[in-house]
C-alpha cells in the first residue's frame, strides 16, 4: 500500500489507476498491475486524440526505476483504439513511447547515471543490459536535441579529435560564451565538406551573430571559416601555435644530440627533452639544475630554447599594434638564426599574422583553451567506455556528456509530468528502511 501511494504521488497519470502491487520471490521482482481508470478513452498513438475502444491485447510489461535490489515492472494490458482519422491503432500510453520495454522515467533516470558511469557500468549497477542503456541515453539526446534553443551564438571553438584506429578525426564545433559552454555539432572526417554542413545546420540567421571564432591552423577549418564568417573575428589557437614550437625545438634537440654522438663529444643533450620543452614554473628541482648547465654551452638547442622562452612574451601585450611589433622583430631574428625548423615555425607565423593578432583585437576575452578542456572531456568520454564501435553511438554520447541539452536536468523530456532524475533518487532513498544495496551507485 505504501508502494502505491508513493507512486500515485510521484507517478500520477490521469485515467490510469495503479491496481495493486505484488512481490515475486523467485525472480526478484516487483510487479505492479496498472488498470484504465473506469470512462476513461484511450489515446491513439498517431494523432493523440481520445477515441472509442475497439479490443485489448494481452498484458505488457514496462520497466520502471528499481527498487531494494528487485526489478519493478509495471503490467498493463494495451488498450485499440478505434481512431475515425487512423483507424484501429494501439493506444498511446503516458509512461511508455512507442515499442520500448522501458518507462520514461527509467530511461531518464539511466540516462542521468551513464552520464556519471560508463555505460556497461550502468547496466550491471541497475541489473539492466547495455542495450537498453544505450536506448534510454538515445531518447534523451533525441529529445534534447529537438527541443533545444541553438541561438544566439556569439562564438564558437572547432577542433578534432581522433576517435579511432588510423587517421579518423572528429570535428567538433563548441559554443565557448562566459555565460554558455557547450558541445553545438560533430562532423566525421575534419574536411571542408564536413565542417561546412554546421554552417548549414545552424542557418545563415545565426551564422551572421558569430563575432568570435577559435581554431587551429588546419587550413580547411580557415577556408570554411574565411567564407562562412568573414564578419567574425578568426583568432588562431595560442595553445597549438606553442606545441609546434615546441616540436620544432625537439626536432632541433634530437637532431644535435644525433650530431654530437656521431662526432665523438658527449652526450649532453641526454635526457634533457623535458627541460627545454616545460615551462620554468614546472621544472623540477633536478631539471632546474640540468638546464643552468646546458645554458652554458653554445648549442643550436640552447638558441632556440631562448627563442622560444622569448617568444613567450607576445602573449602579455595589450595592443595589436605593439604585439604586431614584437611578433616582426622576432621573426627578423628567427630567420637569421640559422635553425631550421624554428625558420620554418617563422614563416608559418608570418602567413598567418592577421589571425594571430586578432587574439588581442578581442581583448584576450576567447581562446581556444576552453575548446582543448572539453576536447579532454570528450576524450574522457570515450576511454571510459573503452571506445564505441560506431559513429552514431559515439555522436550520442557526446552530445549527452557535453551538449547541455534540455531534458538531462530538471523537467524529463517527453510527455506526461513525471518527475525529474533528482526526484527520482529522493523519493528511492525514502523507501529503503535500510542502507542501498552494494550495486546501487548512490
Amino acid at each position: 500500500m505504501r508502494l502505491i501511494s508513493l507512486l500515485n504521488h510521484y507517478q500520477h497519470f490521469p485515467g490510469f489507476v495503479y491496481d495493486k502491487a505484488r512481490h515475486c520471490a523467485e525472480s526478484q521482482t516487483i510487479e505492479i498491475t496498472v488498470r484504465p481508470r473506469r470512462g476513461s478513452k484511450p489515446v491513439c498513438s498517431c494523432c493523440h486524440k481520445p477515441g472509442p475502444g475497439y479490443d485489448h491485447l494481452g498484458v505488457r510489461r514496462f520497466e520502471f526505476v528499481p527498487l531494494w535490489g528487485c526489478m519493478v515492472v509495471l503490467l498493463y494490458c494495451m488498450r485499440r483504439v478505434d481512431c475515425r482519422a487512423c483507424g484501429v491503432r494501439v493506444e498511446a500510453v503516458p509512461w511508455g513511447i512507442g515499442k520500448h520495454q522501458l518507462t520514461k522515467a527509467y530511461m531518464l533516470f539511466l540516462a542521468h547515471w551513464a552520464r556519471k558511469l560508463s555505460w556497461q557500468e550502468t547496466a550491471l549497477s541497475f541489473r539492466s543490459t547495455w542495450d537498453k542503456v544505450c536506448q534510454s541515453v538515445e531518447y534523451v539526446v533525441q529529445w534534447g536535441l529537438e527541443h533545444r534553443q541553438l541561438g544566439p551564438i556569439v562564438a564558437i571553438g572547432v577542433d578534432e579529435i581522433q576517435y579511432g584506429k588510423g587517421h579518423k578525426y572528429l570535428t567538433l564545433v563548441y559554443q565557448i560564451e562566459q555565460q554558455c559552454t557547450r558541445l553545438l555539432w560533430i562532423g566525421q572526417e575534419r574536411t571542408t565538406e564536413s565542417f561546412d554542413r554546421f554552417f548549414i545546420m545552424i542557418g545563415e540567421e545565426l551564422t551572421k551573430q558569430i563575432r568570435f571564432v577559435c581554431s587551429d591552423m588546419w587550413k580547411p577549418y580557415l577556408n570554411v571559416i574565411a567564407e562562412r564568417c568573414s564578419q567574425a573575428i578568426h583568432i588562431l589557437d595560442r595553445f597549438h601555435i606553442v606545441a609546434k614550437m615546441n616540436a620544432a625545438l625537439n626536432d632541433v634537440r634530437a637532431a644535435e644530440a644525433r650530431r654530437l654522438a656521431r662526432d665523438g663529444y658527449e652526450p649532453i643533450l641526454k635526457k634533457s627533452r623535458w627541460c627545454v620543452l616545460k615551462r620554468k614554473g614546472n621544472l623540477t628541482e633536478h631539471q632546474r639544475f640540468r638546464l643552468r648547465d646546458l645554458l652554458r654551452y653554445n648549442l643550436k638547442t640552447v638558441r632556440a630554447y631562448l627563442l622560444k622562452e622569448d617568444f613567450q612574451q607576445l602573449w602579455e601585450y595589450e595592443s595589436p599594434t605593439w604585439a604586431g611589433k614584437f611578433l616582426d622583430e622576432w621573426c627578423h631574428q628567427v630567420m637569421r638564426s640559422r635553425i631550421e625548423p624554428m625558420k620554418k615555425i617563422a614563416r608559418s607565423l608570418r602567413s598567418h599574422r592577421a589571425l594571430i593578432l586578432n587574439y588581442f583585437h578581442a581583448k584576450k576575452q576567447f581562446s581556444s583553451g576552453i575548446v582543448e578542456g572539453l576536447n579532454n572531456k570528450a576524450k574522457l568520454t570515450m576511454r571510459k567506455s573503452y571506445g564505441f564501435r560506431t559513429f552514431h553511438v559515439l555522436e550520442t554520447a557526446l552530445y549527452h556528456a557535453l551538449g547541455k541539452l534540455p531534458g538531462n536536468r530538471g523537467k524529463s523530456p517527453g510527455d506526461g509530468a513525471f518527475f525529474s532524475c533528482a526526484d527520482s533518487r529522493r523519493w528511492i532513498l525514502c523507501i529503503m528502511c535500510r542502507c542501498s544495496p552494494p550495486y546501487f551507485p548512490f
